[in-house]
């Protein structure tokens, strides 16, 4: 943080300097690049976050739009998306409706098989959940998804999704009874049921194509330089300008990103494109570093959405008289997918600090102890992601520990101890998330199913402890 600080105050220093006799006119310029860039960051992040993932899936694996990836075994640290979830099976498709609907078909929940799915536009407004927890309660659903501004007819049988984006997409998390091989294989073949094809081939679907992306290198953390408006600039080619948004078009433009135009900076623009992403990366991390609400009095563990952010996405931020871009900007630095119905299929916390109000320290040793009967009907499960990134801990042979883990030591009382450090505590190994020395972490609860009670706050969530760790020469 003292270096963040060190780095905002040089910055504004040199601009102070820069500007303390009258700047000139490539200086007024090359400052309303950078200025506007940061803005356009902000603005455009949601949006940038699932380009960033789209691409990985094109250039990285054999998957195509209209199809699936999955990961075929719990994520590892090549999985590096933003705080993706470790403890079930990740199934995701990337949708573009430019050429006519698409259906998708969720199957119903089995015996010992369910998942949890999010529907979302390009800005990643959520259109519909699927599941146990989502509209169809588990019954299965065959969803619509139609070209934006569409008037046809819906035939019988399917439920309309109705992005405002030609593209969309899903994330789909077919449910994991434990991490041994047979549970992993059946919710491999479960999440596999889910079908993909065009609206005008339903008499007769092609296949749907699964493509394995497990062991390769999925990254799509958020890149703070010049690069970042090459995805911006796809997503202006390639969706149509939304209301809303209008106001970007002259600013954008401004930054050399014009639909029906190609964009190529040249090496001044650029320059001042990499200060502006540079003084946006600053300006959010102070904003995540600062807090995100608590979510029970006085404790370190924070809902990662903000209040207002989340009533704008209830309402297709179709409010005539707000739209939280800043916490849209901050929220999907760190995050991806939108939940229409959040705390019926899943509900998430999030710890940057100790109890004490220590940032989590790689190197160090810390205790999260989980109270005895957690109210969740599905599972729950503790997350490690590298505070720098907000992916997994590259390296790392695991990331979290959940519920479904049968080997996981209970306390007396019922509860569980879970502890993060680079080696196990003596004993603790089947409790342990490795954490790797000289970075920084956080830490994601997650909560599949939660009750009542859970919000109820009845139940509440210790704080992380860090401990005193001992040598063999005695305690330090």
């Amino acid at each position: 943080m003292k270096l963040l600080i060190s780095a905002i105050a040089l910055a504004a220093a040199i601009s102070q300097a820069s500007f303390a006799q009258t700047p000139t006119s490539d200086q007024l310029a090359q400052r309303n690049i950078e200025r506007r860039a940061v803005e356009a960051v902000n603005w455009g992040m949601s949006a940038v976050n699932y380009d960033l993932m789209l691409q990985e899936m094109l250039t990285k694996t054999a998957g195509k739009v209209n199809q699936f990836i999955y990961w075929s075994r719990p994520l590892d640290w090549h999985n590096q998306t933003l705080t993706p979830n470790p403890d079930a099976i990740y199934f995701m498709a990337f949708f573009n409706t430019r050429e006519g609907p698409i259906v998708v078909e969720v199957p119903p929940a089995s015996a010992g098989s369910s998942l949890n799915a999010n529907f979302v536009d390009v800005w990643q407004v959520p259109l519909e959940d699927a599941g146990l927890y989502g509209i169809d309660k588990g019954a299965g659903v065959k969803f619509l998804i139609l070209p934006p501004g569409s008037g046809d007819a819906v035939p019988a049988g399917y439920t309309p999704l109705r992005p405002a984006t030609f593209g969309s997409y899903v994330l789909l998390r077919s449910n994991l009874a434990s991490h041994r091989d047979a549970d992993v294989a059946r919710s491999v073949a479960y999440g596999k049921q889910t079908r993909v094809y065009p609206l005008s081939q339903a008499a007769n679907p092609p296949p749907t194509g699964f493509t394995d992306a497990a062991g390769v290198v999925f990254d799509s953390t958020i890149r703070y330089d010049a690069s970042f408006f090459v995805s911006l600039d796809r997503i202006v080619q390639s969706e149509p300008w939304l209301p809303r948004d209008r106001a970007m078009i002259d600013p954008l433009r401004s930054l050399g990103i014009e639909k029906g135009k190609p964009f190529n900076p040249d090496a001044t623009t650029r320059a001042a494109l990499d200060a502006g992403a540079r003084e946006a990366k600053a300006l959010l991390e102070s904003k995540y570093d600062a807090g995100l609400p608590e979510f029970y009095p006085g404790s370190r563990w924070t809902v990662p959405a903000l209040p207002e952010l989340l009533a704008a996405v209830q309402k297709d931020f179709n409010d005539p008289d707000k739209y939280p871009l800043d916490a849209r900007g901050l929220t999907y630095s760190f995050a991806y997918i939108g939940i229409k119905r959040l705390g019926a299929g899943q509900f998430y916390l999030i710890s940057i600090k100790d109890k004490d109000g220590n940032a989590f320290d790689g190197g160090k040793t810390y205790r999260l102890t989980v109270p005895p009967n957690p109210p969740v009907e599905q599972y729950w499960s503790a997350t490690v992601y590298d505070r720098a990134t907000h992916a997994l801990v590259r390296d790392l042979s695991r990331a979290s520990r959940s519920s479904q883990i049968p080997e996981m030591q209970k306390n007396a009382d019922g509860s569980v101890d879970v502890y993060f450090a680079p080696q196990p505590p003596a004993g603790k190994e089947s409790n342990w998330v490795p954490t790797k020395p000289g970075g920084t972490f956080e830490v994601m609860f997650r909560a599949y199913a939660p009750t009542k009670v859970f919000f109820d706050k009845t139940w509440r969530l210790a704080d992380i402890v860090q401990l005193e760790e001992t040598t063999g020469s005695g305690r330090r």
